[in-house]
């Protein structure tokens, strides 16, 4: 068995995705280090992309492919490296405390003191250990904490619907998610499924437009894409809260400035590993 791990500049990490997901429509790994993203794929020898389809399909965003055998047991480690995760309301900062909420795959057993969302780390497009994921649900269980978990709630670009399951299991509802991969909405619906939640789960690309957004918005996209979900919103077509995740911890600047035109005002950041969470609120009318 063969790992074919591609990483890429965190800016590109969106676009080096989708890619990716094309040429390896049976799941990609994602995990990160200083400065890049990576994304792994696993097959037979013959059964993988070429390296030189992976180098053009991330273009300009390519950092390095790396190709390692992997032991026979690889299934058993990969097991292993999939481990549940406890997030809490304040992560990303030094306070702590609040609810919890306990991501785990399914083979891991419950926490019945905890909120928890199943997912299926045999899915693309993630399974909420990444630090952007993570930030967006401790901003979440934030507003849960405030009593502000109630009515309808928007997930764009939804990947594997970690953010819209605990949303509605938080107290949100309906809850709508929105991506523009089909495998993300496919894996989507399996795990709502495995959670036994209820979520409405649309393909959409949000650059040619946005849908009809909910009170509360949640959007884990790089800060590119979030500058072009900004452009398109209006203030009549606002939300009353906005959590964004995605961006470098160095981009809260350019990703505050592009929603300031809506008016939406920075409510609160986070940052973990160089990555940054961001809560916006509209202004008062």
């Amino acid at each position: 068995m063969i790992r074919l791990a591609v990483r890429c500049r965190p800016g590109q990490a969106e676009a080096v995705l989708a890619e990716l997901t094309v040429l390896s429509p049976g799941g990609v790994e994602e995990s990160a280090g200083e400065g890049f993203v990576e994304y792994a794929i696993y097959g037979a020898e013959g059964e993988l992309p070429d390296i030189g389809d992976l180098e053009v399909a991330t273009g300009d965003g390519l950092v390095e492919v790396v190709a390692s055998q992997v032991a026979d047991d690889w299934a058993e480690r990969w097991r292993e490296f999939h481990r549940p995760v406890e997030v809490t309301a304040g992560e990303g900062t030094d306070s702590g405390g609040g609810t919890s909420l306990w991501l785990r795959p399914p083979w891991e057993p419950r926490r019945p003191d905890a909120f928890e969302v199943v997912i299926d780390p045999g899915q693309a497009f993630g399974t909420g250990a990444h630090p952007t994921t993570r930030l967006s649900l401790g901003l979440l269980l934030d507003l849960h904490d405030r009593g502000g978990a109630s009515g309808p709630l928007t997930d764009l670009g939804t990947g594997s619907a970690v953010l819209a399951i605990a949303a509605a299991k938080l107290g949100w509802g309906p809850v709508t998610g929105f991506d523009h991969e089909a495998a993300a909405i496919e894996a989507a619906i399996e795990n709502a499924g495995f959670n036994s939640v209820d979520i409405d789960l649309r393909r959409l690309d949000l650059r040619n437009g946005l849908p009809g957004l909910a009170p509360t918005v949640v959007a884990n996209l790089t800060a590119p894409l979030l500058e072009v979900v900004a452009a398109q919103m209006t203030t009549a077509g606002r939300p009353r809260r906005l959590i964004c995740s995605g961006l470098l911890e160095s981009e809260r600047g350019r990703v505050e400035d592009a929603f300031a035109g809506s008016g939406m005002s920075p409510a609160g950041f986070r940052a973990m590993e160089g990555w940054g969470g961001l809560l916006l609120e509209a202004a008062a009318a």
